[in-house]
């Protein structure tokens, strides 16, 4: 269908439109898609810009069907992730940023709630099956993505539910295990995805099986070994490293509780580890941390890892964090703490010219506590994939998951070492399966460096007004006692509200500014959309390259290049 065009004005026939000032161009506008700084950051390959916008036209079923072509699981990232993608949005240069998280949380729930119905065909029962060991974030994207691209996957778990450390690892208050069971349920229950729990690799099955049976095999077993921990080779009696113990509280609802307790590390496990002990009664919890403790001022690469809201939380429930510190020393009665010496530790720039942390001599303070507990991170329990990964603690991977010198296996998730989050999980496994597509479909795969974000020097604040973040309720701290979830989700007409602060950094917003003030008429608005994604396009044999268009438009989305 040919599209209809609408001048903005123009003068009467005989007059301006008989000249065509075209040739008076030394420089012409074209649209330009930037990408922005959120689709940029988000380990999973989300376009918040892109679901945002269909929320502000009121199509919310287009804005949850937008994120899950990328991540099948926003009810569950919504919760969980650290969002790279708001520390990155270029709102929180001009006043805050978006709560993207928020919104995700919400379009997961609305489909949980009215049951919408993944954007997924069918697969045939004669459609290549491919084997997933692990139904942890990564197994489960995969899964899921594969469906999409039109074969059957096949999870293999040692547990009886899904979900990997989702479920065994992270505290109900963070991730409800309603919601979890809702959105995992969902996505297993889809035609063309076979789950088999209680199946171990290594002990009902091994690698070589899987190969001669299934055409790829992607390896998700997460990363369930906790790091070995000791001060100068000392280790207490009852020792207990914080991911074991959150999967004991998680299992039979139990920990240790000590009059007071030290808990070393600075990500989400020694986080998540210290609020369980508060409410299981500890009267006092300490995280020891080398990092400080996220705030304004701190690079995000300096502060702890831990979700910052998680930090502020776990704050306002009375855990006491010692930042920038280090234990010197375990003191030792027998075999039971009693203590332990800090220091403090800063990262000072070596004649090397690398930064090294360093412990200062004379600032060692003594902390009385009855239990240490460790949580410095996990590494993959090889057992069934010794083979593979040798004697290191993680899979080496490229960008897509392969292994070298192993076709056909990809690995995915915690087991690569790498950030450790569940939107990078989701992200292994969407590579993954485009990889395993494109090797079995003989195509090569596609360069897979990113563009850079727009920046925020590119948009023409002239045209948004300031607005305040949302803010997102919670309980009250006399309230957080047990399992129950924090965190609400927000309204509909909040999710509404908060999405028009967006200002859709590189892509167009419809403003209609470059139709209206182009001083030659040279932009047409078109009834439908052009095949560059607006419903403008320039009329060249008008259009003299003043560049008041480009100037003009408040998201960046035309730039003036030079007539070739």
């Amino acid at each position: 269908m040919a599209l209809i065009l609408t001048r903005s004005a123009y003068a009467l026939p005989g007059t301006s439109l008989n000249f065509k000032t075209g040739s008076w161009r030394v420089q012409q506008p074209k649209h330009q898609y930037q990408t922005a700084p959120c689709h940029y950051a988000c380990p999973a390959g989300e376009d918040p810009q892109a679901y945002l916008a269909h929320i502000q036209a009121g199509h919310n079923l287009l804005a949850w069907e937008t994120i899950v072509n990328i991540n099948p699981m926003p009810a569950i990232t919504g919760r969980v992730c650290p969002h790279p993608c708001e520390a990155s949005c270029n709102r929180g240069q001009y006043d805050e940023s978006i709560v993207i998280h928020a919104v995700e949380r919400f379009l997961g729930d609305e489909a949980i709630a009215n049951n919408w119905a993944y954007p997924v065909k069918p697969v045939g029962q004669s459609s290549i099956e491919i084997a997933i060991v692990g139904a942890g974030p990564a197994g489960i994207s995969v899964a899921y993505h594969l469906l999409k691209r039109g074969y059957r996957a096949v999870i293999f778990d040692d547990h009886h539910e899904a979900g990997g450390t989702l479920r065994t690892a992270l505290p109900p208050y963070r991730l409800p295990r309603t919601v979890l069971d809702a959105e995992l349920n969902r996505i297993l229950s889809l035609e063309g995805i076979t789950f088999h729990p209680h199946t171990r690799l290594g002990r009902d099955m091994n690698i070589k099986e899987l190969q001669q049976q299934y055409r790829a095999v992607f390896l998700g077993p997460g990363a369930q070994r906790s790091t070995e921990w000791s001060i100068d080779g000392a280790v207490p009696r009852d020792l207990h490293s914080g991911f074991e113990l959150l999967k004991e509280w998680i299992d039979i609802g139990t920990v240790p509780t000590p009059k007071s307790v030290a808990i070393i590390g600075a990500g989400n496990t020694a986080v998540d580890m210290a609020r369980v002990m508060k409410r299981a009664g500890v009267p006092e919890v300490h995280i020891i941390s080398h990092k400080p403790i996220p705030r304004p001022g701190i690079p995000v690469e300096e502060a702890m890892p831990a979700i910052p809201r998680e930090v502020a939380e776990a704050l306002e429930e009375g855990v006491i964090i010692h930042e920038y510190r280090g234990i010197r020393r375990l003191i030792l009665r027998g075999e039971r703490v009693v203590g332990v010496e800090l220091v403090h530790m800063k990262k000072l720039l070596q004649p090397n010219g690398k930064l090294k942390r360093i412990a200062f001599e004379g600032t060692e303070t003594i902390l009385t506590v009855d239990q240490v507990i460790p949580a410095v991170g996990q590494v993959v329990e090889p057992s069934g994939m010794e083979m593979l990964i040798g004697n290191r603690s993680y899979f080496r991977t490229d960008h897509w998951g392969r292994l070298a010198d192993q076709p056909g296996i990809y690995v995915g998730g915690d087991a690569t070492g790498q950030s450790g989050t569940v939107t990078a999980a989701v992200g292994d496994g969407r590579r993954a399966a485009e990889a395993i597509d494109r090797e079995l479909q003989s195509q090569a795969l596609p360069d897979w460096s990113k563009a850079k974000p727009i920046g925020f020097g590119r948009l023409n604040m002239n045209y948004y007004e300031p607005g305040p973040r949302l803010q997102e309720p919670t309980l009250a701290i006399e309230q957080r006692l047990g399992d129950e979830e924090i965190t609400k989700t927000l309204s509909s007409p909040q999710i509404a509200k908060e999405s028009q602060r967006c200002f859709s950094c590189g892509n167009c917003l419809a403003c209609d500014n470059c139709w209206t003030l182009c001083p030659d008429s040279a932009v047409l608005k078109t009834k439908e959309l052009a095949s560059d994604g607006s419903h403008y396009i320039f009329d060249y044999d008008y259009c003299k390259g003043c560049g008041l268009c480009a100037r003009e438009c408040p998201c960046g989305f035309i730039e003036m290049n030079d007539e070739v």
